[in-house]
C-alpha cells in the first residue's frame, strides 16, 4: 500500500485480466504482457492488501471471497481510468488509433471497401479491427466503435441504428442446376450451418422451419468458414443477401420460405462524440453501412 492508501492501477488491471480469464497465463495475453510479469503483480497487490486474491485449482485460479467482493471497485477504477484517457486524447487531430469491433463477416466483407476512402483522406488515421462475433465492452474501451447486431443494452453509448441485413439461402451455381423448391430438399442436397444454436437457427424454427443441428451436413461456428463453404460447392448455406448476391458464381435459394433479417447497429461511448478522429470514423461507417444495407454499390 502506497503512503496516501492507494494502489497502482496497474496492479488492478492485472487483478481484473485475472479474474476475467481463470488464469495468469491468458490474463498475460489479454494485456500483452508475459506470464512472470502478472504473477509478480498479484502477489504485489497482495502483499500489499495482506490477503490472498486467488488459490489455485486443476481448472485454473479461483478467486477469494475477498476478491469477488474487490471486483466492483476495481471495475470502476477501471471505468475512470478510460474516462481519463479519453479526456487527454487530443480531441481535435484526426489522427491516431481508432479500434473498431464488427463480426468476422462484416470486418472481411464490408468493412475494408467502406472504410479504405478515409484512410486515403487521413492517412494519419491507424484503424484497428477486431473481426469477432463477441460483443466487446465499449463502456471498458476495448474498442472505440462497434458494430452490432442486436441493439446495445449499456447506458452511455451513442448508437446509430442502419435498418436491417436480409439473409438469405445460397449455393454454387453448379450445385444446384434444378433448384430444390422446400427447405427438406435443401436439407437434403447438404446445409451449410452451425455446430451450436444461435439466434438465426432460433429464428428460423419460430417461423416454422423444423431445423435440427444434425440437418446441418457442414457444420463450423465461424460465419467466414460457412460462407467460404457456400462458395466452394460445399453445400447450401445462410449468408447476407448482398453478399451472396455481388457473387456470379452463388444462386438465391427459396427467397420467398427463407427471409430473414439481422438489425445493424453502430455504437460508440457517449464521451468519444467529441474526439475527431473516433466521430469522422463512425460517420463514415454509417454512411458506407446504409449504403451497404440498401445495396449501393461501393
Amino acid at each position: 500500500m502506497s503512503a496516501n492508501g492507494s494502489t497502482d492501477w496497474e496492479l488492478h488491471r492485472n487483478f481484473l485480466a485475472v479474474l476475467r480469464t481463470g488464469s495468469l497465463s491468458a490474463a498475460a495475453r489479454s494485456l500483452g504482457l508475459v506470464h512472470p510479469t502478472v504473477r509478480r503483480r498479484i502477489e504485489e497487490l497482495e502483499a500489499q492488501l495482506g490477503t490472498a486474491l486467488f488459490t489455485r485449482a486443476p481448472s485454473g485460479l479461483i478467486p477469494t471471497a475477498t476478491a469477488l467482493r474487490l471486483r466492483s471497485h476495481a471495475e470502476a477504477m477501471e471505468l475512470a481510468a478510460a474516462a481519463f484517457a479519453r479526456a487527454a486524447a487530443d480531441d481535435q487531430a484526426i489522427a491516431g488509433p481508432v479500434r473498431v469491433t464488427a463480426s468476422e463477416v462484416i470486418s472481411v466483407e464490408v468493412l475494408p471497401s467502406i472504410l479504405a476512402s478515409l484512410r486515403t483522406a487521413h492517412p494519419a488515421l491507424a484503424l484497428e479491427l477486431s473481426a469477432s462475433n463477441r460483443n466487446e465492452d465499449l463502456l471498458r474501451l476495448e474498442a472505440d466503435i462497434a458494430i452490432r447486431m442486436v441493439p446495445p443494452s449499456q447506458g452511455a453509448l451513442v448508437a446509430r441504428q442502419i435498418g436491417t441485413i436480409a439473409l438469405g439461402l445460397f449455393a454454387r451455381h453448379n450445385l444446384v442446376r434444378d433448384l430444390p423448391e422446400s427447405f427438406e430438399a435443401v436439407v437434403a442436397r447438404g446445409l451449410i450451418g452451425v455446430e451450436q444454436d444461435n439466434a438465426v437457427v432460433r429464428a428460423m424454427r419460430t417461423a416454422g422451419l423444423p431445423i435440427r443441428l444434425q440437418d446441418f451436413a457442414v457444420r463450423s461456428d465461424s460465419d467466414l468458414v460457412q460462407l467460404a463453404a457456400i462458395r466452394a460447392g460445399l453445400g447450401i448455406g445462410i449468408c447476407q443477401v448482398r453478399l451472396g448476391e455481388r457473387d456470379p458464381a452463388l444462386v438465391r435459394i427459396l427467397p420467398d420460405l427463407f427471409d430473414f433479417a439481422l438489425d445493424c447497429w453502430v455504437v460508440m461511448h457517449e464521451d468519444l462524440r467529441s474526439v475527431a478522429r473516433v466521430r469522422i470514423v463512425f460517420d463514415r461507417l454509417v454512411a458506407g453501412l446504409l449504403a451497404y444495407v440498401r445495396g449501393d454499390s461501393m
